[in-house]
Formats: structure tokens, C-alpha cells, sequence
């Protein structure tokens, strides 16, 4: 489908009670509230206010949407972050093919607004909708369903990159394949992504035929896995503080949409906001080996059948804004490996081992697998094997130290760090996970960077302070 490079015509623009967003100095929170650093914002509302925006940009800009990874990824200290949210309109909609072609700060809950009434669902999500469109492609972000559709930019058919100098290339797997594959998963810093195609996937109903089983160990988890293997969306809640008998106990929850047709209207807006910064005592090894046990037998039974709302099912916690206020002023980070199969049992038990002597807890454990399908991705994150990630409350002096143990062992195993939730692994680190760095490097655009590329290009391997 052409498009010209005028500004569109909205054919409808959601509302969306989205988590209020960072809009100015002194600091743009990511969704860890770690690091804290300052930098101008200057909000993005057309296409063709940049490269106009960088005026002024002499220590390098980076765009940003929402905010929601974890780390430094969508932080550039003392720099310019360009906002995209303003630009949120939809641009075209095509009913047979279920493309959706829209502005790249459109969220994914403004794209499900539009598209459930319609009968129409995204590809992937990840598990939370207040991701921006370009930020989804920006990370190649993943959902439960890789193994079955892999990643987001295998959905995304083509979009148009504009340059720091002006330039204009529409990206595809055919018209500058280079430059789409550098993109996705470039974390924002082969240039602005104006708009992109999404490829929507037809549904019956808001529906999901849901199913929880009980698991005890890695061993049964892994069984478990064969046996649902044809189901589209798996993925398991683990219990890392149990010991003894309960080691590795957890539950894996299956999902289908629903075939029987049912209600496509909009979501409601969430209404529970977490009020205030939880004490830094709040979150310990006991009280949330208290919430884990609540959690694991809140299933009566070891295996349960149910019919569940998609909410409910993919976006649990976007139901109380602002939840990550639970983990305290310091903030919190987020551990996430990929660990390829022929490593990923004894990897993933021996960082279990490694988490329980630290003495740290997360009660937001998530354990999944993915596929053999390949992300298109110069620098994805996804590859075949277990995915296991793991929040954990920013402690000084033990935090850290952890996560970098826990880097050295992923790469021992053989696997990678996802750079969308990291905000510890090493410049030694990244640049063995994703050994494509320094071609990827040619595509970046000169005016942008990002604190996270500072980080882990630096030969010096300078490290996070807390």
C-alpha cells in the first residue's frame, strides 16, 4: 500500500488511561527508576518535526515513548529525548489482510482499542500494553507465543526510518533490508521510526480459554512444556525463593483465544493506582516468600480450566498503574536471560542456587520458552531455549554484585541479556551476547545514542554505582 510522507489524516485517535508519562527536566524515569538522570524532553506531535527537534541536541538525542524498559536503554544523561506519544494517529486500516499502518508513538493499548471491537488482536504483546509502536520495534519486543509467532518485527512489514540529515528510507525485508534489520531491536538508534505497518491477527471474542497447571522442579516444567507444546500461548509464574521439596516450584499457564464467539468491546480504564513509595523494608526474602506461597495455592487444584478476559490474562499488573512504586524510591531492575537448550536446565537451576545464597527475592519470576522461529533483527534478543526473567528490589552493595555474577553465568551457559531490561550487564558482556555490535554500530545515526550504548560500548567496562 503507498503512502506519501504528508501528514496523515487520523482515522480515529483512542484515548487511553496510559501511567502518566515523564514530560520534562529534571529526569525521565524508565520503568526501574534506575538510573536517574536528567535531560531535556522535547515532545515529537508530526512527522516532520524532526530532525527540526535536535536544535540544540550537542550531547546527542535519543527517541523514547513511554518509558517502559527497565534500565538505561531509553535514558541519555545530560542529553535530548525526543517524546513520540504526540505522535499517535492512525493512518490506514485494511480489514482483509488486517494491516494496521499507524504513527510510531501510537501505544499498544490505543492499537487494541481500536482493533478488539473490530475483531482484531495484536501478533505479539508483551505484558503490558503502554509500549509505544516504535518501541515495540525498537526492542523486538516478545510475548507468550514465540514459539508459535516469534517475535514483533516478524509482524511488522515495512515502516519509514527518517535520518538526523532528513533522510527518508522505507524499510522492508526487500527495500533496504539493511536498515530494517538494523532497526529492529535497535533500540532507537538507527533513527526515527515515523510510521509502520502492523500485521493484526482476527479474533471472536476478548475471550481466552485459559489453562493453570502446578509444577514442582525444572525437570517438570520442561515435561510439561512438551506436552502443551502446540498451544499458542505458554508461559510459567516461578517461585525462586522456595527450597527443600518446593525448589523450582511454579505454575505454567496456558492460553488459546477463545472460538466461541463473544463481547469485542474497548478495555476499561484502569481505575487502582499504587499510592506511594512502598519502605525499602517492604520487599524482603520473608514477605515474599509469604506472597509466593499465597500465590501458589490460590490454585485449589493442580491443574484448572477456565474462561479469562485477555486482560487479565496478558496484562495483570496494567491494571494498577504506577505498580512499580512497590519496589521503593531506589527503584528496582530486571534480570533477563535467554539460555539456548542444550545449557538451559543446568543454567537455569544453577542461577536459581546463585539468587537463593544472595538472599534477594523477586516475586515476579517468569519463566517461558522460546522457538526455533529467527527474529529478523540485527540484534534481537530472542533464540531457541528457556527465557527466565526476574525484578529485584536495588539494594547498594547487593544488587549489583548479583547481576553481574548472574551475567557471567548466562554467558557461561551460552546465553544473552535482554537490553531492554538491563541496566547492569558489563561493556565485556554485551559485547559477547551480541557479537554483531560493531556491524550494527555502522547503522547508527550520528546524533543519537543512549546511555545504555555509552555503557556497553565503553571499552573501560565502567559498571552501575549504587
Amino acid at each position: 500500500m503507498p503512502l506519501s510522507t504528508a501528514e496523515p489524516e487520523a482515522l480515529t485517535t483512542p484515548t487511553v488511561a496510559a501511567p502518566d508519562p515523564p514530560t520534562g527536566p529534571p529526569q525521565f524515569e524508565s520503568w526501574g527508576r534506575y538510573p536517574k538522570y536528567g535531560a531535556k524532553v522535547v515532545p515529537l506531535n508530526w512527522r516532520s518535526d524532526f530532525p527540526a527537534a535536535l536544535a540544540g541536541a550537542h550531547n546527542g538525542a535519543l527517541p523514547v515513548g513511554l518509558g517502559r524498559s527497565y534500565g538505561d536503554v531509553c535514558l541519555l544523561e545530560g542529553g535530548t529525548l525526543l517524546q513520540t506519544t504526540g505522535m499517535s494517529r492512525l493512518i490506514d486500516f485494511d480489514p482483509e489482510t488486517g494491516i494496521l499502518t499507524a504513527e510510531a508513538g501510537i501505544s499498544l493499548a490505543q492499537i487494541l482499542d481500536f482493533a478488539v471491537p473490530r475483531g482484531f488482536f495484536l501478533p505479539v504483546t508483551p505484558g503490558t500494553k503502554y509500549v509505544t509502536l516504535g518501541g515495540a520495534i525498537a526492542n523486538d519486543i516478545h510475548g507468550k507465543n514465540h514459539e508459535v509467532a516469534g517475535s514483533f518485527g516478524n509482524h511488522v512489514p515495512c515502516f519509514e526510518l527518517v535520518r538526523s540529515d532528513g533522510s527518508r528510507r522505507l524499510c522492508s525485508p526487500t527495500e533496504n533490508p539493511d536498515w530494517y534489520a538494523a532497526t529492529i531491536a535497535g533500540m532507537g538508534l538507527t533513527g526515527l521510526i515515523t510510521w509502520a505497518q502492523l500485521r493484526l491477527r482476527p479474533i471472536v471474542s476478548r475471550g481466552i480459554d485459559y489453562e493453570g497447571i502446578q509444577f514442582h522442579g525444572i525437570d517438570e516444567f520442561l515435561e510439561l512444556k512438551q506436552r502443551y507444546s502446540q498451544v499458542e500461548y505458554t508461559v510459567s509464574w516461578l517461585d525462586c525463593v522456595s527450597t527443600g521439596k518446593n525448589f523450582a516450584r511454579g505454575i505454567l499457564m496456558l492460553g488459546e483465544h477463545s472460538q466461541a464467539p463473544g463481547e469485542l468491546k474497548r478495555s476499561p480504564e484502569p481505575k487502582l493506582v499504587f499510592p506511594f513509595d512502598a519502605p525499602a523494608f517492604a520487599l524482603n526474602r520473608t514477605t515474599v516468600s509469604m506472597f509466593n506461597a499465597v500465590f501458589f495455592h490460590k490454585q485449589r487444584k493442580a491443574h484448572v480450566k477456565a474462561l479469562r478476559d485477555y486482560e487479565s490474562f496478558f496484562y495483570p499488573l496494567d491494571a494498577v498503574l504506577h505498580w512499580n512504586r512497590m519496589y521503593g524510591k531506589r527503584g528496582l531492575t530486571q534480570f533477563q536471560y535467554a539460555i539456548p537448550w542444550e545449557h538451559a536446565k543446568e543454567g537455569t537451576i544453577a542461577i536459581l542456587r546463585e539468587i537463593a545464597k544472595s538472599g534477594l527475592a523477586s516475586f515476579l519470576a517468569v519463566l517461558k520458552a522460546f522457538g526455533n522461529i529467527p527474529s529478523l533483527g540485527m540484534m534481537s534478543f530472542p533464540q531457541p531455549g528457556i527465557m527466565f526473567a526476574l525484578d529485584f528490589p536495588i539494594k547498594p552493595g547487593v544488587t549489583f554484585p548479583l547481576l553481574e555474577r548472574l551475567g557471567d553465568m548466562t554467558l557461561e551457559y551460552g546465553g544473552r541479556l535482554y537490553p531492554a531490561k538491563d541496566a547492569a550487564m558489563t561493556a565485556a558482556q554485551f559485547q559477547t551476547f551480541y557479537p554483531e555490535w560493531r556491524r550494527f554500530a555502522r547503522f547508527r545515526d550520528p546524533m543519537l545514542t543512549s546511555s545504555f550504548w555509552e555503557r556497553v560500548t565503553d571499552s573501560t567496562g565502567a559498571k552501575p554505582t549504587v
